[in-house]
Protein backbone atom coordinates (compact mmCIF):
# COMPACT_ATOMS: atom_id res chain seq x y z
CA UNK A 1 0.00 0.00 0.00
CA UNK A 2 1.46 3.35 -0.99
CA UNK A 3 2.22 6.07 1.49
CA UNK A 4 -0.38 8.80 1.60
CA UNK A 5 1.48 11.81 0.27
CA UNK A 6 0.75 15.41 1.08
CA UNK A 7 -1.40 17.13 -1.50
CA UNK A 8 1.41 19.60 -2.13
CA UNK A 9 4.90 18.73 -3.39
CA UNK A 10 7.96 20.33 -1.82
CA UNK A 11 11.38 21.01 -3.27
CA UNK A 12 14.12 21.26 -0.67
CA UNK A 13 17.59 22.24 -1.98
CA UNK A 14 20.60 19.98 -1.70
CA UNK A 15 23.00 21.32 0.98
CA UNK A 16 25.55 21.95 -1.77
CA UNK A 17 23.15 24.37 -3.46
CA UNK A 18 21.66 25.88 -0.31
CA UNK A 19 22.90 29.34 0.60
CA UNK A 20 20.50 29.68 3.53
CA UNK A 21 22.11 28.88 6.87
CA UNK A 22 19.99 29.34 9.99
CA UNK A 23 21.68 28.81 13.33
CA UNK A 24 25.21 27.57 14.12
CA UNK A 25 26.65 31.10 14.09
CA UNK A 26 29.03 30.21 16.94
CA UNK A 27 30.68 27.42 14.98
CA UNK A 28 30.81 29.51 11.81
CA UNK A 29 32.41 32.38 13.73
CA UNK A 30 34.91 29.98 15.30
CA UNK A 31 35.98 28.88 11.85
CA UNK A 32 36.07 32.41 10.40
CA UNK A 33 38.28 33.55 13.28
CA UNK A 34 40.67 30.63 12.83
CA UNK A 35 40.70 31.08 9.05
CA UNK A 36 41.35 34.79 9.31
CA UNK A 37 44.38 34.18 11.56
CA UNK A 38 45.74 31.18 9.61
CA UNK A 39 48.94 33.02 8.65
CA UNK A 40 49.69 33.75 12.31
CA UNK A 41 48.48 30.47 13.78
CA UNK A 42 48.09 27.33 11.61
CA UNK A 43 44.43 26.42 11.33
CA UNK A 44 43.41 22.97 12.52
CA UNK A 45 43.20 20.86 9.33
CA UNK A 46 40.32 18.64 10.52
CA UNK A 47 36.96 20.09 11.57
CA UNK A 48 34.31 17.66 12.76
CA UNK A 49 30.75 19.01 12.67
CA UNK A 50 28.60 16.81 14.88
CA UNK A 51 24.96 16.89 15.90
CA UNK A 52 21.56 15.34 15.10
CA UNK A 53 20.50 14.77 11.51
CA UNK A 54 18.74 17.57 9.68
CA UNK A 55 19.98 20.55 11.68
CA UNK A 56 22.14 22.04 8.92
CA UNK A 57 25.58 20.44 9.39
CA UNK A 58 26.03 19.78 5.66
CA UNK A 59 24.78 23.26 4.75
CA UNK A 60 27.38 24.74 7.11
CA UNK A 61 30.11 22.44 5.75
CA UNK A 62 29.44 23.46 2.15
CA UNK A 63 29.32 27.13 3.14
CA UNK A 64 32.78 26.81 4.72
CA UNK A 65 34.10 24.78 1.78
CA UNK A 66 33.04 27.42 -0.75
CA UNK A 67 34.98 30.04 1.20
CA UNK A 68 38.16 27.96 1.27
CA UNK A 69 38.89 25.98 -1.89
CA UNK A 70 40.50 27.72 -4.82
CA UNK A 71 39.38 25.85 -7.93
CA UNK A 72 36.66 23.31 -8.71
CA UNK A 73 39.39 20.67 -8.89
CA UNK A 74 40.35 21.46 -5.31
CA UNK A 75 37.07 20.25 -3.77
CA UNK A 76 36.58 16.55 -3.03
CA UNK A 77 33.37 15.04 -1.70
CA UNK A 78 32.78 11.62 -0.18
CA UNK A 79 29.12 10.73 0.31
CA UNK A 80 26.48 8.13 -0.54
CA UNK A 81 25.60 9.91 -3.78
CA UNK A 82 29.15 9.33 -5.06
CA UNK A 83 29.51 5.85 -3.59
CA UNK A 84 31.15 3.29 -5.91
CA UNK A 85 31.96 -0.43 -5.85
CA UNK A 86 35.29 -2.16 -6.55
CA UNK A 87 34.74 -1.77 -10.31
CA UNK A 88 34.15 1.96 -10.02
CA UNK A 89 30.43 1.64 -10.75
CA UNK A 90 27.78 3.55 -8.75
CA UNK A 91 26.84 1.64 -5.61
CA UNK A 92 23.21 2.52 -4.97
CA UNK A 93 22.13 -0.43 -2.86
CA UNK A 94 24.55 -0.05 0.01
CA UNK A 95 24.07 1.40 3.47
CA UNK A 96 27.74 2.30 3.90
CA UNK A 97 30.32 4.31 2.00
CA UNK A 98 32.87 1.90 0.54
CA UNK A 99 36.64 2.04 0.80
CA UNK A 100 36.72 2.24 -3.02
CA UNK A 101 34.95 5.60 -2.82
CA UNK A 102 37.57 6.91 -0.42
CA UNK A 103 40.44 5.54 -2.49
CA UNK A 104 39.03 7.17 -5.63
CA UNK A 105 38.85 10.49 -3.79
CA UNK A 106 42.46 10.16 -2.61
CA UNK A 107 43.60 9.35 -6.15
CA UNK A 108 41.82 12.43 -7.53
CA UNK A 109 43.29 14.56 -4.77
CA UNK A 110 46.82 13.37 -5.57
CA UNK A 111 46.26 14.32 -9.21
CA UNK A 112 44.76 17.71 -8.41
CA UNK A 113 46.24 21.01 -9.45
CA UNK A 114 49.34 22.36 -7.78
CA UNK A 115 48.11 25.95 -7.92
CA UNK A 116 48.91 26.53 -4.28
CA UNK A 117 45.26 27.12 -3.40
CA UNK A 118 43.61 25.41 -0.47
CA UNK A 119 41.89 22.09 -1.05
CA UNK A 120 38.82 20.82 0.81
CA UNK A 121 37.77 17.24 1.54
CA UNK A 122 34.16 16.98 2.72
CA UNK A 123 32.83 13.69 4.08
CA UNK A 124 29.06 13.35 4.54
CA UNK A 125 28.91 11.45 6.73
CA UNK A 126 31.60 9.72 8.78
CA UNK A 127 28.84 7.56 10.32
CA UNK A 128 28.27 5.94 6.91
CA UNK A 129 31.89 4.96 6.25
CA UNK A 130 32.48 1.23 6.52
CA UNK A 131 35.42 0.02 8.62
CA UNK A 132 37.88 -0.12 5.72
CA UNK A 133 36.84 3.34 4.54
CA UNK A 134 37.26 4.75 8.07
CA UNK A 135 40.76 3.29 8.27
CA UNK A 136 41.65 4.77 4.88
CA UNK A 137 40.53 8.21 6.08
CA UNK A 138 42.48 7.72 9.32
CA UNK A 139 45.70 7.12 7.37
CA UNK A 140 45.08 10.36 5.51
CA UNK A 141 44.47 12.26 8.74
CA UNK A 142 47.63 10.93 10.36
CA UNK A 143 49.68 13.05 7.94
CA UNK A 144 47.26 15.56 6.42
CA UNK A 145 48.49 17.16 3.18
CA UNK A 146 49.54 20.79 3.35
CA UNK A 147 46.86 23.44 2.78
CA UNK A 148 44.09 20.84 2.95
CA UNK A 149 40.97 21.28 5.07
CA UNK A 150 38.91 18.27 6.13
CA UNK A 151 35.23 18.84 6.94
CA UNK A 152 33.79 15.74 8.59
CA UNK A 153 30.03 15.55 9.14
CA UNK A 154 29.00 13.30 12.03
CA UNK A 155 25.49 12.44 13.22
CA UNK A 156 26.49 10.27 16.19
CA UNK A 157 29.87 10.98 17.75
CA UNK A 158 29.87 7.53 19.36
CA UNK A 159 30.02 5.99 15.86
CA UNK A 160 33.37 7.60 15.09
CA UNK A 161 36.64 5.75 15.62
CA UNK A 162 38.38 7.29 18.66
CA UNK A 163 41.56 7.60 16.59
CA UNK A 164 39.69 9.68 13.99
CA UNK A 165 38.00 11.80 16.62
CA UNK A 166 41.31 12.51 18.38
CA UNK A 167 42.69 14.08 15.21
CA UNK A 168 39.82 16.51 14.76
CA UNK A 169 38.59 19.74 16.21
CA UNK A 170 35.08 18.72 17.30
CA UNK A 171 32.35 21.34 16.92
CA UNK A 172 29.07 20.24 18.52
CA UNK A 173 26.11 21.79 16.74
CA UNK A 174 22.89 22.24 18.70
CA UNK A 175 19.37 21.35 17.50
CA UNK A 176 17.54 24.31 16.03
CA UNK A 177 15.21 26.36 18.18
CA UNK A 178 11.49 26.61 17.46
CA UNK A 179 12.02 30.15 16.15
CA UNK A 180 14.75 28.93 13.80
CA UNK A 181 12.56 26.08 12.57
CA UNK A 182 9.77 28.55 11.85
CA UNK A 183 12.20 30.78 9.97
CA UNK A 184 13.25 27.89 7.72
CA UNK A 185 9.62 26.87 7.20
CA UNK A 186 8.78 30.41 6.12
CA UNK A 187 11.63 30.30 3.60
CA UNK A 188 11.23 26.83 2.10
CA UNK A 189 7.58 25.91 2.67
CA UNK A 190 5.79 29.24 3.17
CA UNK A 191 2.41 27.90 2.06
CA UNK A 192 2.51 24.77 4.22
CA UNK A 193 0.60 24.38 7.44
CA UNK A 194 3.11 23.71 10.23
CA UNK A 195 1.44 22.91 13.51
CA UNK A 196 2.94 23.21 16.97
CA UNK A 197 2.81 19.41 17.07
CA UNK A 198 4.92 19.23 13.91
CA UNK A 199 7.47 21.58 15.43
CA UNK A 200 7.57 19.42 18.55
CA UNK A 201 8.03 16.26 16.49
CA UNK A 202 10.96 17.84 14.66
CA UNK A 203 13.15 17.81 17.79
CA UNK A 204 15.13 20.75 16.44
CA UNK A 205 15.63 19.20 12.99
CA UNK A 206 14.33 20.99 9.90
CA UNK A 207 15.36 17.91 7.93
CA UNK A 208 12.77 15.97 9.93
CA UNK A 209 10.08 18.47 8.98
CA UNK A 210 11.14 18.25 5.33
CA UNK A 211 10.93 14.44 5.37
CA UNK A 212 7.56 14.40 7.11
CA UNK A 213 6.09 16.91 4.68
CA UNK A 214 7.46 15.15 1.59
CA UNK A 215 6.22 11.74 2.75
CA UNK A 216 2.96 12.90 4.26
CA UNK A 217 4.21 11.79 7.66
CA UNK A 218 2.43 14.61 9.46
CA UNK A 219 -0.93 13.38 8.13
CA UNK A 220 -0.13 9.75 8.98
CA UNK A 221 0.94 10.74 12.50
CA UNK A 222 -2.40 12.45 13.09
CA UNK A 223 -4.18 9.30 11.88
CA UNK A 224 -2.03 7.20 14.20
CA UNK A 225 -2.82 9.32 17.27
CA UNK A 226 -6.53 9.37 16.40
CA UNK A 227 -6.53 5.60 16.02
CA UNK A 228 -4.75 5.06 19.32
CA UNK A 229 -7.10 7.39 21.19
CA UNK A 230 -10.22 5.86 19.68
CA UNK A 231 -11.55 3.10 22.00
CA UNK A 232 -13.37 1.54 19.04
CA UNK A 233 -10.30 1.16 16.78
CA UNK A 234 -9.34 -2.44 16.04
CA UNK A 235 -6.57 -4.51 14.49
CA UNK A 236 -7.76 -3.68 10.97
CA UNK A 237 -7.40 0.05 11.67
CA UNK A 238 -3.95 -0.41 13.20
CA UNK A 239 -2.71 -2.58 10.31
CA UNK A 240 -3.96 0.03 7.85
CA UNK A 241 -1.75 2.64 9.48
CA UNK A 242 1.18 0.21 9.75
CA UNK A 243 1.00 -0.31 5.98
CA UNK A 244 1.15 3.45 5.40
CA UNK A 245 4.23 3.76 7.60
CA UNK A 246 6.04 0.61 6.40
CA UNK A 247 7.35 1.58 2.91
CA UNK A 248 9.79 4.25 4.11
CA UNK A 249 12.07 3.79 7.17
CA UNK A 250 12.10 7.57 7.56
CA UNK A 251 8.52 7.30 8.83
CA UNK A 252 9.09 4.51 11.36
CA UNK A 253 10.21 7.02 13.96
CA UNK A 254 6.72 8.50 14.27
CA UNK A 255 5.86 5.47 16.42
CA UNK A 256 8.49 6.60 18.91
CA UNK A 257 6.96 10.08 18.78
CA UNK A 258 3.62 8.51 19.67
CA UNK A 259 5.19 6.61 22.56
CA UNK A 260 6.70 9.85 23.86
CA UNK A 261 3.46 11.78 23.30
CA UNK A 262 1.56 9.38 25.56
CA UNK A 263 4.33 9.38 28.16
CA UNK A 264 5.02 5.65 27.86
CA UNK A 265 8.64 5.79 29.01
CA UNK A 266 8.77 2.08 29.89
CA UNK A 267 7.79 1.14 26.33
CA UNK A 268 10.32 3.42 24.63
CA UNK A 269 13.38 1.07 24.80
CA UNK A 270 11.32 -1.89 23.54
CA UNK A 271 9.86 0.12 20.66
CA UNK A 272 13.27 1.54 19.74
CA UNK A 273 14.79 -1.94 19.61
CA UNK A 274 11.87 -3.28 17.57
CA UNK A 275 12.16 -0.48 15.00
CA UNK A 276 15.91 -1.05 14.70
CA UNK A 277 15.24 -4.73 14.01
CA UNK A 278 12.70 -3.82 11.33
CA UNK A 279 15.30 -1.66 9.58
CA UNK A 280 17.88 -4.44 9.69
CA UNK A 281 15.65 -7.33 8.64
CA UNK A 282 13.28 -5.40 6.34
CA UNK A 283 10.95 -8.42 5.92
CA UNK A 284 7.26 -7.50 5.96
CA UNK A 285 7.92 -4.37 8.04
CA UNK A 286 4.18 -3.70 8.40
CA UNK A 287 3.90 -6.71 10.73
CA UNK A 288 6.63 -5.41 13.04
CA UNK A 289 5.11 -1.93 13.02
CA UNK A 290 1.65 -3.36 13.71
CA UNK A 291 3.00 -5.10 16.82
CA UNK A 292 4.43 -1.81 18.12
CA UNK A 293 1.16 0.03 17.48
CA UNK A 294 -0.70 -2.75 19.28
CA UNK A 295 1.64 -2.49 22.28
CA UNK A 296 1.06 1.27 22.48
CA UNK A 297 -2.70 0.69 22.32
CA UNK A 298 -2.55 -1.89 25.09
CA UNK A 299 -0.72 0.55 27.36
CA UNK A 300 -3.37 3.26 27.05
Amino acid sequence: MAIKKSSQSYNFPNPMDNDVLVGHSETLNNFLTAWGKRNEHPIHPVWMLTGPKGIGKATLAYKIAKMVYGNVGDFFIVDMERNIDKDGKPKTDGKNISVYTVRAMIEKMQMSSMSGDWRVILIDSVDELNTAASNAILKLLEEPPAKTLFLLIVHQLANVLPTVRSRARVEKLRPLTTAQLKELCNIFIPDASISDEMLRLANGSFGRIANLKKLGGDVIYEELITCLKNPKSNSVDMMSIAKKIAPDPALHGILLDAVASFGLADLYPTATHAIANISRVNLEPENGLFKIISQIKQCL
